[in-house]
């Protein structure tokens, strides 16, 4: 399990293809691989991956298999680039986020960028079949970082997270462009909370679930909106 707090970027050193496989050599920030073992996971980007071998001080090896490749935005890494990194959080760990698995749910794309003061927002677009997991308020963690979602809009398909300069200091977030993709990890608790509210009204309603919902999208809202109020803080 990993908090979502962001400890550092490494840079991928090496790359080495084999059939079905790719390794990363990552260099990492001074002092962030103290202790770190064959066999330790670390956030790479959001996604959990597991050291196979340590060259030496501040670097380290990770196999990603094939299938990983493809789900993910790792394929598209060269020897240079950038990644958030986090180790795994140790029992009594202080959860500065919210707990993160490291399995991505689906790949968002930056569509908009905006620079208010002190500021940086991102306007992401992700799939219908998550979105309805994505609320104003709650949380969301892109590429490994768990965020606070300022507003969204659930018909279109997007949200915003806020940056503050701090997050973009850590982060790669600040060398994003509009079309690049992005890991998305939603929220456990709020995916469980949504399904249960939407199996029982199936469950109860049957055929009038349709009417239901016809009902809600007149007053903006859906079925998911109803989960969503009961997960989070009024």
């Amino acid at each position: 399990m990993f908090t979502g707090i962001v400890q550092g970027l490494a840079t991928v050193a090496e790359l080495t293809d084999r059939p079905g496989l790719r390794s990363f050599e990552l260099a990492f920030p001074p002092g962030f691989d103290a202790g770190l073992d064959i066999g330790a996971s670390v956030a790479c980007d959001g996604v959990c991956l597991t050291v196979t071998h340590r060259s030496g001080p501040g670097r380290a090896r990770f196999d990603v298999m094939q299938q990983s490749l493809g789900l993910t935005t790792l394929g598209a890494l060269a020897v240079g680039s950038s990644l958030n990194v986090e180790r795994a959080a140790k029992d009594g760990a202080e959860i500065g986020g919210h707990p993160i698995s490291g399995h991505v749910d689906c790949l968002g794309q930056v569509l908009a960028i905006r620079q208010p003061e002190n500021n940086h927002v991102l306007r992401i677009g992700v799939p219908a079949s998550h979105m309805r997991y994505v609320f104003a308020k709650g949380y969301i963690a892109i590429n490994g970082a768990s965020l606070t979602v300022a507003e969204a809009d659930r018909r279109a398909r997007w949200f915003e997270v806020w940056l503050i300069p701090e997050t973009l200091r850590m982060t790669t977030f600040g060398s994003k462009q509009v079309g690049d993709a992005l890991h998305i990890e939603i929220e456990r608790g709020t995916q469980v909370m949504v399904d249960t509210v939407r199996d029982a009204l199936d469950e109860r309603l049957g055929p009038l679930l349709p009417a239901l919902e016809a009902l809600l999208a007149q007053q903006g809202q859906s079925v998911d909106d109803l989960g969503a109020a009961l997960r989070l803080p009024g």
